[in-house]
């Protein structure tokens, strides 16, 4: 079987190189680039299963790559920062990422998460979907054999991971999840590996795009203690 494939975006050659060998040894094949305009490149060019995108990169930052790769391509993206206060512009800002770790992290944790978002991408995570079902409430129509959203008519673009949350929302209408569920379920993740933060903020920016008005949401709901739900 052919070895999945990541691309290490990272300027720190002794990050680099770490990150490398243990993508080696766990069976990936890997490239590196060592500054933006060059993982951008590779990235558009490359064919990767998932790129793992340090956020503080020379000649174009991390911000502006993963905007230039959801242009194109819908392949996972793990963003790297070494500080803990950028973690929530990364998920709140519109970029596409599919998550993010913070420096130093844990070799087994990054893979962890590599292995689910790389599995996740290949449509093995979400359970229960069916080919050429459409999911219909209200206004909002979820295709799951497009795999597309409209709301009045008009598609909403989202990026693979606020897709995969909705839809599993809408196969499961009215049903509340903890955050703890929905890593496990849409991001495939235990809950050791998952950041609960990483779902809030998936389900905000999902809100920004479903809502009339997010802060009076219609279709994406919270019911304390219990969690979120679409209805």
């Amino acid at each position: 079987m052919e070895k999945k494939k990541i691309l290490i975006v990272e300027d720190e050659k002794n990050i680099a190189q770490v990150l490398a060998f243990n993508l080696m040894q766990a069976g990936y094949a890997f490239d590196i680039a060592s500054d933006g305009e060059e993982g951008l490149k590779k990235a558009l060019t490359g064919n990767f299963d998932l790129i793992l995108l340090d956020l503080m990169l020379p000649k174009m930052d991390g911000f502006t790559v993963c905007r230039g790769i959801r242009m194109r391509l819908d392949t996972p993206i793990i963003m790297v920062t070494a500080k803990e206060e950028e973690i929530d512009k990364i998920m709140g800002l519109d970029l596409g990422a599919d998550d993010y770790v913070t420096k130093p992290f844990s070799i087994n944790l990054l893979l962890a998460r590599i292995k689910a978002n790389i599995r996740r991408a290949s449509n093995e995570v979400i359970t229960g979907k069916t080919a050429g079902s459409v999911i219909t409430i209200r206004d909002l129509v979820i295709d799951n054999e497009k795999y597309l959203v409209k709301k009045n008519g008009q598609e909403i673009s989202l990026s693979k991971i606020e897709y995969d949350l909705v839809s599993y929302l809408a196969q499961n209408e009215g049903k509340p999840f903890t955050r703890e569920a929905l890593l496990s379920a849409v991001w495939g993740y235990d809950d050791f590996y998952g950041d609960k933060r990483t779902v809030d903020v998936t389900i905000s920016r999902l809100r920004a795009k479903l809502e009339t008005d997010p802060s009076h949401p219609e279709y994406i709901f919270s019911k304390h203690g219990m969690g979120y739900y679409l209805a």
